[in-house]
């Protein structure tokens, strides 16, 4: 007789359903794993064997059958060990099949038994939630995958303890949701001496999501205040948390289940390749830009970036969204980012004064500048030139506004456009001013989690820039 166990299979945010099938049948000893497994989860029965082997438990001199249903779905991850054991000692009558089946498993297994923390757990429970199963997860997964509500979340240090909960030994407590983080401290911007004309560009900026390009000589502060721009901006609504946190949960950046307040600030070098901005690689991961979803993506040094590069930002940043299409994985990812640039306005940088710039100004600053193709330029609603600061003025005590003063005003500006759009339900659901701040936030129910659904389809994402 067949026993089952149920756990995921991610394809960007989504978490697809899969059935881990177990038959222990009469024939030679053996151990197969059926159904694209690939070669993390096809080594799972050495670690599974081993582990069983730690508790005492020997398998039978049988023929042991898995099959990871549906079989033509490719199944990637070391989340798969604790399904397939589940399974296994369903099989085995260890385990009452009827609990194991109304059940959603993942975790990786250590050769002692242990369960080793995976990524996914966020997109795994709001799985588990809509199947209305509850979700056995490792220990150091459970709050994370706690802040879901709906779904029961039951986290584990090994596997002996799954096997106790499962048995009625000793029950799992239900897991809680980890601690809301405060964000870091990305300084005042008080704290940049003059350049009050590019400040208040910021604060437009921010109040309207305006994708802003900002071109001076080195050292006139553009990474200094590019680095405070996230300090205007209005904390994540509990729906954009966690959004947020489901791509960080994918990509392993969550600190122990902890979600926060703040909004993603990502700033890659300039050598970085395409897969590492805009997703792919092994299992087709998020990039960058999906990493600094409702947050801003700060790129220094913009014309030094490849051209490829480049031009691949030109879709995501109108769309809101990024389809990483590979040979064998075709995967879509949110992207809504506010994208900050910072260039030099010629190769030497100092076009604009003749005592040093080169002797190939001004051609060399619309070669350099060239880089940037027409389209690309045409995303930037705001271009913003930064003069150099006297060297005296840096001597100035702080002057300016404070971040916090500025932050106010961001949040009424966005206030405002909040009830400009209070008809149209998919701007209101981007407008994030007024909202509940992460201080109050609660597991999310049906309707919220119906919502953050919606907001992983690239449909939620109005047309046009802003």
């Amino acid at each position: 007789m067949v026993a089952r166990a149920f756990t995921v299979s991610f394809d960007g945010l989504d978490a697809r359903p899969v059935e881990v099938q177990c038959a222990v049948t009469p024939g030679l000893p053996a151990f197969s794993i059926v159904g694209l497994p690939d070669k993390a989860v096809s080594e799972a029965r050495d670690r599974v064997r081993t582990a069983l082997s730690a508790m005492s438990i020997a398998l039978p001199s049988k023929r042991i059958t898995i099959n990871l249903a549906p079989a033509d779905m490719p199944k990637v991850g070391s989340h798969f060990d604790l399904p397939i054991a589940l399974s296994l000692l369903a099989a085995l009558d260890i385990l009452p099949r009827d609990a194991v089946e109304r059940a959603l498993a993942l975790g990786e297994m250590s050769l002692d038994g242990s369960l080793v923390p995976v990524v996914g757990a966020l997109p795994a429970a709001l799985a588990a939630a809509e199947e209305d199963r509850c979700l056995v997860c490792p220990k150091a997964c459970g709050a994370e995958a706690a802040w879901v509500g709906g779904a029961e979340v039951l986290a584990a240090a090994s596997l002996s303890d799954v096997v106790r909960h499962f048995t009625g030994q000793s029950p799992l407590p239900p897991a809680e949701p980890g601690e809301v983080l405060p964000g870091h401290d990305v300084g005042c911007l008080s704290e940049v001496k003059g350049q009050e004309r590019a400040k208040r560009a910021l604060e437009i900026a921010a109040a309207g999501r305006h994708h802003t390009l900002l071109i001076g000589t080195p050292g006139s502060g553009k990474s200094m205040m590019a680095a405070r721009l996230p300090g205007l901006l209005p904390p994540l609504t509990a729906g954009e948390a966690l959004e947020t946190s489901m791509i960080h949960s994918l990509a392993g950046l969550l600190d122990e289940g902890g979600i926060s307040r703040a909004r993603p600030f990502r700033d890659p070098h300039h050598t970085a390749s395409m897969p590492s901005i805009v997703g792919g690689g092994k299992g087709a991961k998020p990039g960058e830009i999906s990493l600094a979803h409702n947050g801003v993506f700060f790129m220094d040094e913009f014309p030094e970036f490849p051209r490829q590069v480049l031009e691949t930002l030109r879709q995501p940043i109108e769309t809101g969204s990024v389809m990483v299409a590979r040979a064998n994985a075709h995967v879509r990812y949110p992207c809504r980012f506010m994208l900050l640039a910072a260039a030099n306005p010629c190769r030497c940088g100092y076009l604009s004064d003749a005592a040093r710039a080169c002797t190939r100004a001004p051609g060399c600053g619309e070669d350099y500048l060239g880089r940037i193709s027409g389209p690309l330029m045409d995303r930037f609603d705001l271009r913003i030139e930064v003069p150099p600061v006297q060297f005296q003025d840096l001597d100035l005590p702080a002057s300016g506004e404070t971040s916090a003063v500025i932050a106010e005003r961001v949040a009424a500006a966005r206030a405002v456009q909040a009830a400009r759009f209070a008809d149209h339900p998919e701007v209101r659901l981007n407008a994030d001013a007024g909202g509940r701040l992460l201080d109050q936030i609660a597991p999310l129910d049906a309707e919220s989690r119906a919502m953050l659904h919606r907001a992983a389809s690239p449909k939620r994402w109005p047309e046009g820039r802003g």
